[in-house]
């Protein structure tokens, strides 16, 4: 073996997991870009299948090809290209697909300058549906009477963040251009905090939103289950009743579509909800790494959403204990029942052996009257020919009594010889059904 130092190294080499790369990669992967303020950014979010997202990328790939710009490698989920004097960036997640591009804001206009430059006009492609549009912007601070002005005072939080460096306005409605409008007001933070602090507000933004999807499946699902459970309390109650075999049969047969129904749904529900209490549970970190406190006075993000994200996440919780519970209770039923019906077919099936029984006694004793028909019918044609042997030895001069006498005396010895032949025959047989 040689000595790994010729090689440059004092250190042998291993052979590597084929995750390695991936494993260390996504440590880094959708690093914080350092941003100076002023700042203006544009962000949004689209649902994706798997076929969109592959679409979109073929789309990127080939923009980033006709602008000169290094395409994205195989297999990866983010990339970044410079456009329009910013920086436009692509993530690629399980269900949505993200672009967020930023460039440098003019100074001390807030949220009232036009962009021109955005990469969102007619050249973009949207690959799926958007649900996701937000504009942050960062500078430093204006005066509260300047921007206040920009947001709806109803709705208005403004929280302080990185331990009181920067403050962060929002009201969490949409602009004329459909956009959500978020300030920061950079105080003291330096770029790579702003640009952290930015992506930070842009994925509560995002996943605040996909978050609450599940509220809207929760309510969808909400009449069916209330249907179903409707429909088990009838069912159970029916159950009660003393049933026949046939209608245990039919309530069976409607608690197993019932619990089939009801599987459907919770398992079609399953990922959404999962996906909303994780997307909840990246909020509420989003939130701890900011340090997100309310300001003097006013709301704050956090306790803005969380009047209407924790009760949307309570509620998704409840439809999911109710499908659970639901669950359970026809598991239970239909338990019941089933046994129910085994016991009314072990019922019917001991009456029917019951009824076989009787009918193989009948079966028996008509064999035994057949069989004692059999041994004298035997026993006279065989009398009946001793008979004639006599007569004819008689006739023949031989020394035997009588006809009438030979024939007497053989009935009695016939019948015994004809009944213990039966008899053998019937012990024989007997022994080989037991053996089979």
């Amino acid at each position: 073996m040689p000595d790994a130092a010729d090689k440059g190294s004092s250190f042998p080499s291993f052979r590597a997991s084929p995750l390695r790369d991936k494993v260390i990669g996504e440590v880094h992967a959708r690093p914080f870009r350092s941003m100076s303020s002023p700042r203006v950014v544009l962000h949004y979010a689209f649902l994706t299948n798997a076929s969109e997202a592959a679409d979109d990328k073929a789309w990127l790939i080939e923009f980033c090809t006709s602008r000169g710009e290094p395409v994205p490698t195989d297999g990866a989920k983010h990339h970044t290209i410079a456009f329009g004097g910013g920086m436009l960036n692509w993530e690629q997640h399980a269900e949505f697909t993200t672009y967020t591009w930023d460039a440098p804001a003019a100074e001390g206009k807030l949220f009232g300058e036009l962009i021109h430059n955005h990469p969102f006009g007619a050249m973009f492609r949207a690959p799926g549906d958007m649900l996701v549009a937000a504009r942050f912007e960062a500078h430093p601070n204006p005066g509260e009477d300047v921007w206040r002005r920009h947001f709806d005072s109803g709705s208005l939080t403004v929280s302080r963040i990185e331990g009181g460096a920067a403050a962060v306005a929002t009201d969490f409605r949409q602009d004329g251009d459909g956009l959500t409008r978020f300030l920061v007001i950079n105080d003291e933070m330096g770029n790579h905090q702003i640009g952290a602090a930015v992506k930070r507000l842009l994925e509560i933004e995002t996943y605040r939103t996909l978050a609450m999807l599940g509220l809207f499946e929760a309510a969808r699902l909400q009449p069916e289950i209330r249907r179903f459970e409707t429909e088990l309390a009838d069912l159970t109650s029916q159950m009660v009743e003393d049933a026949g075999l046939d209608t245990n049969r039919d309530l069976l047969n409607k608690f197993t579509k019932l619990a089939a129904a009801l599987e459907a749904g919770a398992t079609a529900s399953t990922f959404r909800f999962g996906a909303s209490r994780a997307y909840h549970q990246i909020v509420q970190a989003r939130f701890n790494t900011l340090q997100e406190e309310a300001a003097p006075g006013e709301l704050s993000m956090a306790g803005f959403l969380g009047r209407r994200l924790s009760p949307a996440m309570q509620t998704c919780q409840s439809i999911e204990d109710r499908q659970a519970m639901l669950s359970r209770k026809l598991a239970r039923a239909t338990t019941l029942l089933r046994t129910r019906v085994d016991v009314d077919l072990e019922q019917q099936n001991r009456s029917l052996l019951q009824s076989m029984n009787r009918r193989a006694r009948m079966q028996l004793r008509l064999q035994q009257t057949v069989e004692g028909l059999s041994i004298a019918a035997v026993s006279y044609y065989v009398v009946g020919l001793l008979s004639y042997l006599a007569k004819g030895a008689s006739d023949a001069g031989l020394p035997i009594p009588s006809g009438s006498i030979t024939t007497a005396i053989a009935v009695p010895i016939v019948i015994a010889v004809m009944w213990a032949t039966m008899h053998r025959i019937r012990k024989v047989y007997s022994k080989e059904t037991k053996a089979d």
